[in-house]
């Protein structure tokens, strides 16, 4: 089962004291990387929001957006110890204190405290509400992952069954590199010959043809290739998560493609080859996408 890494997932939640929505967005990316945006205050939640999405994702770009709020009103008072410090340091640092904008000396650090901070008890009730949205927001996304991802799978199949025609028919024409190099050769050799009056020896013909196969012999990579296929068709059945594998495997897959088309040396084995390539780039971007 193929799970795409793109997609979307949204739920809301509310008890007495407590509500929260969360969004959850997924893209691709090789590794897991968490982007996490919350309300103030409940940075701490972190760790444990991102123990608890690594339990359902593996890889991929996760952006979190978590709206916590509580029902009860906070009540915020000003310090005002900390409001004269910052104005005698603004004052001696020759601001004139008349100039010194109220609004914008309540917005630094630690001048305006709030009763919002939880207690131990208070963030186990919070956490329990966030727990219960992110999951209602992760059941959501990978309905929409897993739908993608099947589709994804149908579409990688169609283009392993392409390939195992190309493949096919590049192994056909195999055979028939060395008989038209023979060809080529003996027309080559016995007109030149036959301006010079001389003969040449069969044997040597046949020695020369022998080390052209040999070095256009593609055997062993077409057997490579097919394995390839083989066990990429077993990855796309896979249940568990397979993007790396297949990320692998697209990429050997396309190392014996290279390496058939500059071994064969062989105008219509060299069509089949750009056909491949062509389809390999299709798998690859797709690839990109699977967890």
């Amino acid at each position: 089962m193929l799970l795409s890494m793109t997609g979307f997932g949204v739920a809301a939640l509310a008890d007495d004291e407590t509500s929260a929505t969360a969004e959850i967005k997924t893209v691709n990316n090789r590794y897991f990387k968490l982007s996490l945006r919350t309300s103030d205050g409940y940075a701490v939640l972190e760790p444990r929001i991102e123990t608890l999405i690594r339990e359902s994702i593996t890889r991929g770009t996760v952006s979190i957006s978590l709206r916590i709020r509580k029902k009860r009103k906070a009540e915020y008072r000003i310090v005002t110890g900390v409001l004269q410090s910052y104005s005698k340091q603004l004052v001696d640092l020759g601001w004139n204190e008349t100039g010194a904008s109220l609004d914008k000396l309540l917005t630094l650090p630690g001048v305006v405290e709030t009763d919002a901070e939880q207690s131990d008890g208070e963030l186990e009730a919070v956490w329990d509400v966030v727990k219960q949205v992110l999951g209602d927001a992760l059941r959501c996304l990978q309905v929409m992952r897993k739908a993608e991802g099947e589709s994804m799978a149908t579409d990688l199949a169609a283009n392993v069954e392409q390939l195992k025609v190309l493949i096919g028919n590049v192994e056909m024409l195999v055979p028939s590199v060395a008989e038209q190099y023979r060809k080529r050769l003996e027309e080559r050799v016995g007109k030149i010959l036959a301006e010079h009056g001389a003969v040449v020896n069969p044997v040597d013909l046949v020695r020369e043809v022998a080390v052209y196969a040999d070095r256009c012999d593609v055997s062993e990579e077409i057997v490579r290739f097919r394995s390839h296929l083989a066990q990429f068709g077993e990855a796309l059945k896979s249940r568990e998560s397979c993007g790396r594998k297949l990320d692998f495997l697209t990429q050997e897959l396309f190392r014996e493609t290279n390496t058939i088309g500059s071994k064969a040396n062989d105008a219509e084995i060299t069509k089949h080859v750009v056909e491949m390539k062509t389809v390999i780039e299709r798998i690859r971007e797709m690839v990109q996408n699977v967890e």
